[in-house]
């Protein structure tokens, strides 16, 4: 049985490997998605242990919610799973803007619960702050919706150190949502220390830093797609980073896994970092993922990474 571990202080437990679904219905951010595919990838994911689905209005939009809410149904196993969603993304005939006003979010949330056909949302987040509206009243309006039990739970995402501060006034957020990786550890300044100081779950995204920490990249690789403009990708950064990746695989040889397993593994030992969700494409990726579970990583093992990519 995997050990579950608890969101922040809200008694929900999740199996640390979770599914990130942006490519489930995630027509605006990848082409040629199979819908389908992209179905069976949450149902296979469910059917094999994973009970913590992360998904967003912003992936589709709208559709990568009603792709999930069609899966979970089709399993009948709603009440076992840790249903995640993330709501503040409108859009101005082609402009996207962000609305944090109460009235809003609180319509986003019967929005997506309509959409994810369910009753309850188990971890709301905020996707972006904007930037008008003040934080503790956006949370406040959270709040208010957790007490009616419409959520379970009040999570933030891509909020700067001072912003989830001042929506965290009155100690409401629950998990906080944003970008670390090995490659880029900045969150370990302020971020980490606040969220563990405050048993504020902090769950990375970009964990495997667009493919490069997955170990499948070579130097000859180009690309032509958004990592182009990626810097640890271009130039002598990306051979160092690769130069980086090989002692990881050493690591992973020993242990007969993938360099992503050491990788994830990793994560989970950092201080409040109590769950991963990468994203998957295809079923057998979603499988793949869970192998992680089975890395042990020794005391030495941890503070080589660490050393590696310091």
């Amino acid at each position: 049985m995997t050990k579950q571990r608890e969101l922040g202080k809200t008694g929900i437990y999740v199996n640390p490997i979770g599914l990130g679904t942006n490519a489930v219905g995630g027509h605006n951010l990848y082409p040629n998605l199979d819908e389908e595919a992209g179905k069976e990838l949450v149902r296979a994911a469910i059917e094999n242990g994973v009970n913590f689905i992360d998904t967003a209005f912003l992936y589709g939009p709208g559709r990568s919610e009603e792709l999930v809410g069609e899966a979970i149904k089709e399993t009948g196993k709603r009440d076992e799973l840790i249903v995640a969603t993330k709501g503040s993304v409108k859009f101005v005939g082609q402009e996207m803007q962000q609305d944090n006003t109460p009235a809003f979010l609180k319509q986003e949330v019967e929005n997506s619960l309509k959409r994810l056909q369910t009753d309850y949302i188990d971890l709301f987040y905020i996707h972006y702050p904007d930037n008008v509206t003040p934080g503790y009243e956006a949370v406040g309006a959270l709040k208010e919706l957790k007490d009616q039990g419409k959520i379970r739970a009040i999570g933030l995402s891509n909020f700067s150190i001072d912003q989830l501060k001042e929506a965290n006034r009155d100690g409401y957020v629950d998990v906080y949502q944003g970008e670390y990786n090995l490659i880029n550890r900045s969150a370990e300044k302020e971020l980490l220390p606040y969220t563990a100081e405050n048993n504020i779950t902090f769950i990375p995204f970009f964990p495997l830093a667009s493919g490069l920490l997955a170990g499948k990249y070579n130097k000859d690789m180009t690309f032509n797609d958004l990592r182009s403009n990626m810097p640890h990708l271009k130039g002598e950064a990306f051979a160092q980073n690769l130069e980086k990746v090989e002692r990881i695989r050493e690591i992973a040889h020993a242990k007969n896994v993938d360099v992503a397993h050491v990788v994830l593994a990793w994560y989970l030992t950092r201080n409040s970092l109590d769950a991963v969700i990468p994203g998957a494409k295809r079923a057998e990726q979603v499988l793949d993922n869970l192998k992680t579970l089975d890395v042990q990583l020794t005391a030495e093992e941890i503070q080589a990474i660490d050393r590696t990519f310091q």
